[in-house]
C-alpha cells in the first residue's frame, strides 16, 4: 500500500470524517483514501473557502475537520483561512502536499514549514515510509488534543512509496487529565462572589469548550452575577433571564452600561481582549478583575488581573459554586425586579430606539436586518463578516444557543463570512444557515456559492450593499481624502448569484423582503441571496472598531 493511502485510512480510522478541500495531483490519493474509508468529503471551488469552511465546521462541532490542498500553490491559497483558524485555535488537520525534498526547481516548490511558521501555524512532516503513518496521526491528535490548527506535510516521493512491513504503528492516545484549580484559589474566587455587589462573569471559548454552561447560570444563579460573553461564545447563554449578551464592541448600550458598573468581573475562559472589554473601557475603576483559564499563558495577556487561576472552566465553576452553597453569599444581590425589566425591555439592539434612514430606493440596514430577524426561522446559524455593517447581522439576528453563531474574525479579514456560514450550516443539520456580508467581502467570495447549491444548503446569505468598502470611506472620508479607490459602480449581486443557480432577490423596501418569506416557506434546497441596497452611514461598531484599533497601538507603543 502507499503511503498516502494508509495515511487516509489510518485518518479515518482515527475518527477523521469531514474534509474540505480542492484536489491536485498532489494530494489526489489521500484524500480518495480518505473518502473511501468513509470521511465525507466537500468540494470547494477555492481553497480559501475549504479552509474557513472546515474552521467554521470544527469550532461548530469541536471536532477536528480536515483540509486538502495541493502542494505550494494550493496550500498558499488557503493561508488567510488557516491563519483565522490557527489564531482562534481552532482543531484543524490540513494535509498538505508538499514537493519532494531533492525537487527544488518544481515550480511548485516552496519552503511550505517556513511560510507556516511566519504566520504562526503549527507544522510537522512525514519523513520516511516507515514511520509517515505514525507521524500523521501525532499531527491529528495534536490537533484534537490541543485544539490546533496543524498542518501536515506531505512530500510527494515519501506519499508514493510503498508502506513496509515494519512500519512504525501509531502510538495510543494518552490519557488526558483535566487541570484543576487549586483549592484555595476556588475558594479566594468564592470569598470574592459572596462579597461582590455587582458581579458579571463574562464566558468565552474556553467556557464553550468545557462544556460550562449550567455550571456558569448555576454559579450565576448562587452569587447573583450576570451573565454575559465574549463575541465568539455568543449564544451560550440565550434564553438565560439574566444574560446580558455580549460583552465588548458587540454590546448593547444596557449591556456596556451593566459590565463598566459591575464590582466584580470574572473572565472564563476568555482571552479578555481589547475587544471583550473594548481596550478596557468596560472594567470600572474600582473593579476586581479575575480570569480563569486552562492555558497559564493566556491569563493576563491582554489586560491587568488582579487574580488568576489556572484551570479547566466548568470544573472551577462547580467547585466555586459548591463552596457557595456550603457558605452563601450575605451581600445584596445585584439581580432585582426592576433590573430584569430593564433586561427583557431593553438589552437587544433592536429595541434601541434609532431613526431610519430609509427612502425608496435604499433600506436602512437595521431595519432590514430587523425584518429578517421576524421572517427567517429562528433555528439558524449566523455567520457575520467583517465591515462596517458587521454588527447588523451579528447583533440583531438572535441565535438559539452557543452553536448558533460563528465568528471568523480573529485576523480581521473580509470575505471569510460566506464560507463560515457553509462550514457551520453543514455542521448544524435542521437549521439554516445565515451569512452577513457586505458586497466588499461577497465579490471576494461568492463563488462559493457553487459550493452550497451543489450542496443544497438551506442558506440565506444577506449582502449589506452599498457599493463600497464602507469602512474605509467612514474612515478616511472625514478626513477629507478623495474616497474614489474604495468606491465600485453599481453591480447586480441578485444576477451573479441567480448564475450559480440561487434564489435571489434586491430588497430596497421591507415589501420587497416577500421573497424572502416565500423562500422560507419553501423547501429551502437552493441558497437565497438577499442583494440589500442599503443606506450609508457610519456604524456604532465600525466608530468602536476605529477607536479600539488605536488605544490597541497606543499601548503597544507604550508597552
Amino acid at each position: 500500500m502507499r503511503v498516502a493511502e494508509a495515511i487516509g485510512q489510518e485518518l479515518a480510522r482515527q475518527g477523521l470524517d469531514q474534509v474540505f478541500g480542492v484536489v491536485g495531483s498532489g494530494n489526489f490519493y489521500v484524500t480518495n483514501a480518505l473518502v473511501g474509508a468513509g470521511a465525507r468529503f466537500v468540494a470547494t471551488r477555492h481553497e480559501a473557502g475549504a479552509a474557513t469552511m472546515a474552521d467554521a465546521y470544527a469550532r461548530t462541532t469541536q471536532r477536528v475537520a480536515a483540509v486538502t490542498v495541493h502542494q505550494g500553490c494550493g496550500l498558499t491559497n488557503a493561508l488567510t483561512g488557516l491563519t483565522e483558524a490557527a489564531k482562534s485555535r481552532t482543531p484543524l488537520l490540513v494535509l498538505a502536499a508538499d514537493t519532494a525534498g531533492w525537487n527544488v526547481l518544481s515550480n511548485f516548490n516552496v519552503d511550505q514549514p517556513a511560510v507556516l511558521r511566519g504566520l504562526g501555524i503549527e507544522s510537522e512532516t512525514i519523513t520516511s515510509a516507515g514511520t509517515a503513518v505514525q507521524e500523521a496521526v501525532r499531527a491529528f491528535r495534536r490537533a484534537a488534543v490541543d485544539h490546533r490548527t496543524v498542518v501536515l506535510n506531505l512530500p510527494l516521493d515519501i506519499q508514493e512509496a510503498e508502506v513496509p512491513d515494519d512500519a512504525a504503528a501509531p502510538l495510543p492516545l494518552p490519557v488526558l487529565e483535566t487541570p484543576v484549580a487549586g483549592a484555595r484559589s476556588v475558594e479566594q474566587l468564592a470569598d470574592l462572589l459572596r462579597s461582590a455587589e455587582r458581579p458579571v462573569l463574562i464566558a468565552g471559548r474556553g467556557a464553550r469548550l468545557s462544556g460550562a454552561r449550567d455550571a456558569l447560570a448555576e454559579l450565576g444563579e448562587l452569587s447573583g452575577a450576570l451573565l454575559a460573553t465574549s463575541g465568539v461564545a455568543r449564544g451560550l447563554f440565550a434564553g438565560h433571564e439574566w444574560s446580558i449578551d455580549v460583552s465588548g464592541g458587540f454590546a448593547s448600550p444596557l449591556a456596556a452600561e451593566l459590565i463598566s458598573s459591575a464590582d466584580l468581573v470574572v473572565g472564563w475562559g476568555a482571552s479578555l481582549n481589547v475587544w471583550t472589554l473594548r481596550a478596557g473601557q468596560l472594567v470600572g475603576p474600582d473593579a476586581t478583575v479575575v480570569q480563569i483559564d486552562e492555558d497559564p499563558a493566556a491569563i493576563g495577556r491582554h489586560v491587568a488581573v488582579d487574580h488568576g487561576i489556572v484551570g479547566d472552566v466548568r470544573a472551577t465553576a462547580e467547585a466555586a459554586a459548591e463552596s457557595l452553597r456550603a457558605r452563601p453569599r450575605t451581600a445584596a444581590p445585584w439581580r432585582s425586579p426592576e433590573l430584569q425589566e430593564r433586561i427583557r425591555t431593553r438589552l437587544r439592539w433592536r429595541d434601541e430606539p434609532y431613526e431610519d434612514t430609509s427612502t425608496d430606493a435604499l433600506i436602512d440596514p437595521r431595519t432590514l436586518t430587523i425584518a429578517l430577524d421576524d421572517i427567517l426561522p429562528k433555528e439558524r446559524v449566523v455567520a457575520p463578516d467583517g465591515g462596517n455593517f458587521n454588527g447588523y447581522p451579528a447583533m440583531f439576528l438572535e441565535v438559539p444557543d452557543e452553536r448558533g453563531f460563528c465568528l471568523t474574525l480573529a485576523f480581521q479579514s473580509i470575505g471569510l463570512g460566506l464560507s463560515t456560514a457553509i462550514g457551520a450550516g453543514l455542521a448544524s443539520p435542521g437549521r439554516i444557515a445565515v451569512a452577513g456580508v457586505g458586497d466588499g467581502g461577497f465579490m471576494m467570495s461568492h463563488v462559493e456559492l457553487d459550493t452550497a447549491v451543489r450542496l443544497e444548503l438551506p442558506l440565506a446569505v444577506i449582502v449589506y450593499n452599498d457599493h463600497a468598502y464602507s469602512a474605509e470611506t467612514h474612515h478616511f472620508g472625514p478626513e477629507g481624502h478623495p474616497l474614489d479607490i474604495v468606491q465600485f459602480p453599481e453591480t447586480d449581486i441578485a444576477s451573479i448569484a441567480r448564475g450559480y443557480g440561487c434564489d435571489a432577490v434586491t430588497v430596497r423596501t421591507p415589501e420587497d423582503l416577500k421573497a424572502v418569506q416565500d423562500w422560507v416557506a419553501g423547501p429551502r434546497r437552493r441558497p437565497i441571496v438577499i442583494d440589500a441596497r442599503i443606506t450609508d452611514f457610519a456604524s456604532w461598531m465600525i466608530a468602536h472598531s476605529f477607536a479600539t484599533e488605536s488605544q490597541a497601538e497606543d499601548a503597544d507603543t507604550a508597552g
